[in-house]
């Protein structure tokens, strides 16, 4: 195998499929990338045995051939190397891995490529594309809420499937008991008939980092067990966690019927410096809804008291409520118009949070004891 590329280009795939790869491995194999050149270019492919990615770049290939190579060793070499480098890459006889830009030469241990595991798709029956512009905005609005809890696995990702309300959408959810946030577009063209999935957390985040630099339709193609993305040159392929998700419907509450509404910036921003003496335990914030205003509050034993009134629209009876400082905060930072909603029953029961300027867009948030 010989070939050169950009350092740009390489620098490029390596940094969507070294980030696959965990940091540590029991399978040596599982540490590497595979390297595979033929016809003008060059394919990387990075798996965790879950998850697959391939990313392909242009490369002048004057030898094809194929080995795995250290992932995050490389990546590193290729960070460090100056911009605009033109990088060589060969492979020798002793199966090593021969790296030459300008005066700087690397020799690395490989493995064969014959050892790197291939994730088998199977049938992926259906098949939709949406755009990247969707798909962030699905990502964005529901991942905050992903369970961290191993022992209730089925959280531990976006539950992805078509809501059959008045009309039918292709609806994200995530929640983590605490919270719950949802999102919602039309249904693409395809989708319509596709079995409700939940996408691991690890594959969000990764499917998130390479849409960053994308604008154009993704292809997605799923069946019961698995799902693919694939746009711009790199095709991602997940398993899906195998459990099922809650019916999260239960848990948004219908008959709250006081009605808030408040200047979204203004409320992170009071929360946000009150919440500066609460104790890292609770983060508790108490909000205490009077006509027209809210007080905000915090009490710490050790840190001491901080108070900030904030003006909102508000005709209901006076009322205390308190929440975890940070997952309010998570949650206002998602809202994309200037105004947030909120629907409020009793101090002790959920309260539905709605972005003015997305109906599509939708949050519980369980209250705390202050």
């Amino acid at each position: 195998m010989k070939l050169t590329i950009e350092r740009a280009a390489l620098l490029k795939a390596l940094g969507h499929v070294q980030s696959v790869v965990e940091r540590r491995n029991t399978i040596p194999i599982l540490s590497n990338v595979q390297i595979e050149a033929a016809d003008g270019s060059l394919a990387l492919t990075a798996t965790d045995l879950d998850l697959a990615i391939v990313e392909h770049a242009e490369a002048q290939v004057t030898e094809p051939g194929a080995i795995t190579a250290p992932a995050h060793t490389l990546f590193d070499i290729v960070r460090k190397l100056p911009e605009g480098a033109e990088i060589e890459l060969s492979l020798g006889a002793d199966q090593r891995l021969d790296l030459r830009a300008g005066r700087s030469h690397f020799t690395l241990a490989c493995l064969p490529k014959e050892d790197f595991p291939v994730m088998s798709e199977g049938d992926l029956p259906h098949q939709f594309s949406i755009s990247s512009t969707d798909l962030k905005r699905l990502i964005d609005r529901t991942r905050f809420a992903i369970s961290t809890e191993e022992t209730r696995y089925y959280l531990n990702g976006i539950y992805l499937h078509v809501a059959e309300s008045n009309k039918p959408r292709l609806r994200a959810v995530a929640t983590d008991g605490h919270r719950l946030a949802q999102a919602e577009i039309p249904v693409p063209e395809g989708a319509t008939g596709m079995p409700g999935v939940i996408i691991p957390r690890k594959t969000v985040g990764e499917i998130r980092k390479l849409i960053d630099e994308f604008d154009g339709d993704i292809e997605i193609a799923l069946s019961d067990t698995k799902i693919r993305f694939s746009f711009d040159g790199a095709v991602l392929t997940s398993k899906l966690i195998d459990g099922t998700f809650p019916d999260y419907t239960r848990v948004i509450p219908v008959g709250n019927d006081k009605m808030l509404s408040v200047d979204c910036r203004s409320l992170a921003e009071a929360v946000d410096r009150v919440s500066t003496i609460s104790s890292d335990r609770t983060r508790s914030v108490k909000l205490s809804l009077d006509k027209d205003r809210i007080i905000l509050s915090v009490n710490s034993p050790e840190h001491g008291t901080a108070t900030e009134e904030v003006a909102a629209s508000y005709s209901s009876e006076a009322m205390d409520v308190g929440f975890n400082a940070r997952y309010l905060l998570d949650i206002l930072g998602q809202i994309d118009g200037d105004e947030v909603q909120a629907e409020l029953a009793d101090p002790a029961s959920p309260t539905v949070v709605r972005d003015a300027a997305d109906e599509g867009a939708l949050y519980v948030l369980m209250p705390m004891r202050v």
